[in-house]
């Protein structure tokens, strides 16, 4: 909703200004530039990108236009740090093999339905779980277990940041493509040189249009969508980084409490609890 809200903002202003500086908002619609601008966009997209990466960038941009989830709260964290005590406390009282169920089965373990907003982030979930089975193996050390999840993360995240990457390309030669509608206006506006100025004024200011818009393309809608889309990566990959800290503490042998310290150090300082709250949420669950 914020970035909708963006969107309008910009649009408003830029389109606002315009006509409050005398300009006829009515020229500014062409759909023969549109079509140019936009369809060669599109098709750069498609000729240098997989599937896989033109799907995750739709899903990507649908997270940031519609979607109500955020990867960046409080009670995100909370439900992620509960969760990775209740599995590593269950590993210090029962023993590994009783993390089974809870890891093969996490769409029906109390652990994880105890904690709803965790399971509203599906790599999150499968990232704990797989881990968890390695980590049950007991046939690696706590520094080839770090390595292992840091190498892990690196490649989610790079793989996840080719949508944004992808769509910051596209946003650079946006103007170039504008540009490409302006020329093949002012070939359309040659045409017309015999016949009357008004006539001729309408064709260049149809040209100039594609200039406008293939800018407003790149600086006003495609850079910030990409921009904000690596952001929303980032944070992604902040709630694995913080997993990631909770099971290599747990592997070189801290108890589950230091363990989950280790993950909440790590929690943005806007919204990291204290350790004090950290305490409160543990005690309130054990209650």
């Amino acid at each position: 909703m914020q970035r909708l809200i963006g969107l309008l903002v910009v649009l408003g202003t830029v389109l606002g200004g315009f006509a409050f500086a005398g300009g006829n908002l009515a020229t500014m619609w062409q759909p023969a530039e549109f079509l140019i601008i936009f369809g060669a966009g599109i098709g750069a997209l498609i000729v240098g990108n997989s599937k896989f990466v033109l799907l995750e960038m739709l899903s990507q941009l649908k997270y940031q236009l519609f979607s109500t989830k955020n990867s960046h709260t409080t009670d995100l964290y909370h439900d992620i740090l509960m969760v990775m005590y209740s599995l590593l406390d269950l590993v210090q009282s029962k023993g590994i093999k009783a993390l089974d169920d809870h890891v093969e089965n996490s769409e029906t373990s109390s652990i994880f339905l105890a904690y709803p907003k965790v399971a509203e982030f599906p790599q999150l979930v499968t990232f704990i779980c797989d881990n968890f089975r390695l980590y049950s193996m007991g046939k690696i050390n706590s520094h080839d277990f770090d390595a292992i999840l840091e190498q892990e993360i690196y490649t989610i995240e790079e793989q996840k940041l080719k949508p944004s990457h992808a769509l910051g390309d596209v946003a650079e030669a946006m103007p170039g493509f504008g540009i490409l509608a302006a020329v093949g206006g002012i070939i359309i506006t040659m045409q017309h040189l015999d016949g009357p100025m008004s006539e001729i004024g309408y064709h260049v200011a149809a040209a100039l249009v594609g200039t406008f818009i293939g800018i407003f393309a790149c600086y006003c809608l495609m850079a910030p969508l990409s921009s904000a889309m690596a952001s929303y990566v980032k944070k992604q990959m902040a709630l694995l980084e913080c997993v990631r800290a909770m099971l290599v503490a747990h592997s070189k042998g801290h108890v589950a409490i230091v363990a989950i310290d280790s993950g909440r150090k790590l929690i943005n300082e806007e919204i990291k609890p204290s350790f004090t709250t950290m305490e409160q949420w543990i005690n309130n669950r054990a209650a």
